[in-house]
Order: C-alpha cells, then structure tokens, then sequence
C-alpha cells in the first residue's frame, strides 16, 4: 500500500496529467481565463478529497462541468448590466494552456468570435455543444455528466448548432493571410497609415471595444468610415506615444498586443470576412487582460517592439 505521501503525490501527478483539458473546458464554458482558474482550483480541492476513482478523465470533467454550469447563470447576469461590450478575456495560447490547437476546429471552438457566439446559447446548450464538439464526447458521456439521458444531448446539440447556424463563422484555412493582414494592420496603425488601414477595412466593418465601462466605446462602432475615425483618433491620443505593439497567438489566433512600458494595455483580435478585416475586437479592461499580462512574458520576444 502506498503511503499518505505517495498517494497524495499520485493523485495530484493524475490531476495535472488533465489540467490543460480541465481548464480549457471550463474557459469555453464561461468565456472567462480567471474564473475557470478558480473552478480547476475548486475541482482540484474536490478531487483531492474524493475515493480515487476508475476514470479520472471522465470524473473530472463532470465535478468541473457542473461547477461551471452553477456559475453560469449568475455570470449571465452579470454581462446583461456589464458597462458596454462584454467580450471574453484573451488567452495567450503558445503555451498550449487551453490544450491542442492543431485543427481548424479546435482553434475556432475558442477564438473570441466564437466564444462571443456561445453567449447565444443556455448554460446546458452551451455544456452540450462545448462537451461535444470541441472535446468529442459521445451523447451518453454527456448525459451522465449532466445527469440527463442521450436523448436530450442530442435534442440540446441540434438546438444549440440551429441558435449558432447563421452566425457562425468558419475560419479561413489560409492562416498565412490572417497573419499577413494581421501584420499590416499592426504596420498602419502603429504609424497613423489612413489609407493602409482603409484598404484593409471591409465596406460592414465593426468594432468592439471592451473597456469594463472605462476608457473605451460604450457600443460597437458600425462601417468603415466610422471604425477609421475611431482607430485614426485613439493613434492621435497624447498617451499612445508611450505604445508599442506586438503580434502573438491569443486564442488560437495572430493578435496585435499594445504595451504601455512593461504593462500589458490592449489585446486586439481581427475576425476577417474575404481578404478585408471585417471584425475589429479590443480589450482594454485591465481586469480582463490579468491572465494574459501574467503569462505575456513567457510568450513574446520584447525586443525589439514594433514600431510605434
């Protein structure tokens, strides 16, 4: 028989085994990085605590699946009276902290679009449609974690792909363009380039900015006219002479971040609609960006910055 130590050891070598899998699950399911930190931490508390069971892999992802489910109505209630635009916090993702992001389908089920579209959906449609299509569990695997039968997963599967059809995106399977239109935009922001970033704007352009009520647009900012004059005014800003930008992957995706000094300022997504960038994503709220600022110096080369 092991000893206490050993055992104890044992079980948290298990635990970590599956904590990338854990994290990204509760990520998707809740749209934000700190809150599925905290629900790891409580199944990890949990598990600790429990007779060791025959599948892990399948134990924890219901203990951290209903943790989820019993913090998504109130965090719904709380993105209804949110100050302007809610969008989810940015995850760096070089590090392979939300798992494996090596197909198409596993980068878009946690980019923001995508993540912005779940919100569309209840909390068990949402667990439905995350537990299937981004983790492949059967519909009896998904039954017994939330305690319905396989009948009605399927039935919550299909509702929950009908509510998302229309607006769903695919992604590109060019990820060299995403990239490259994703460079110059960083290139004609960073140097006040009108005409650059107007070429790279689509006709139906919007943009989100996510200030938690400070410091950004309170509502989405409509045509590329409009979204120019808005990028064209935040360049001109006295305070923007101190930015400097980088690219890196955020959520599965090349993203623009803005750094004030050392301090992470902004992340910036595009969501492209042809070759034009036909969806602009900020985040500035300096509580959503606490889980990539506290990674960001692991992942990016900080010298030299791009131009300002």
């Amino acid at each position: 028989m092991d000893s206490p130590e050993t055992a104890d050891a044992r079980r948290a070598s298990v635990f970590e085994e599956h904590r990338p899998r854990l994290f990204g699950l509760a990520y998707r399911l809740l749209g934000s990085a700190v809150d599925a930190q905290d629900i790891v931490q409580s199944a990890y508390l949990s598990w600790h605590d429990a007779d060791w069971v025959e599948a892990p892999g399948a134990w924890l992802s219901k203990v951290v699946t209903n943790l989820c489910l019993n913090q998504l109505t109130s965090a719904r209630a709380r993105r209804d009276t949110y100050p302007g635009p809610w969008l989810p916090e940015p995850v760096l993702t070089e590090t392979g902290v939300l798992g494996p992001l090596e197909t198409v389908e596993q980068r878009e089920s946690v980019s923001l679009a995508f993540l912005v579209l779940l919100e569309r959906l209840t909390p068990t449609e949402r667990a439905v449609f995350v537990l299937r299509a981004a983790f492949d569990h059967s519909h009896a695997e998904i039954a017994d974690i939330l305690h319905i039968d396989a009948a009605h997963s399927r039935q919550l599967y299909h509702r929950a792909r009908a509510h998302l059809a229309d607006r769903r995106r695919r992604f590109a399977a060019d990820d060299s363009l995403h990239r490259r239109i994703v460079t110059e935009f960083l290139a004609a922001a960073a140097s006040g380039n009108a005409a650059g970033l107007n070429r790279l704007l689509a006709d139906d352009v919007t943009a989100w900015t996510d200030g938690g009520g400070a410091t950004a647009a309170r509502r989405p900012i409509l045509g590329r006219e409009r979204v120019l004059r808005y990028l064209i005014g935040m360049g001109r800003r006295p305070e923007t002479s101190r930015i400097t930008l980088d690219i890196a992957m955020v959520n599965g995706e090349p993203s623009v971040l803005a750094f004030d000094g050392d301090r992470l300022a902004a992340v910036i997504t595009v969501e492209l609609t042809g070759s034009r960038i036909g969806t602009v994503r900020m985040i500035v709220a300096e509580a959503k960006l606490a889980f990539a600022a506290a990674t960001v110096d692991q992942l990016v080369a900080r010298a030299p910055h791009s131009a300002k």
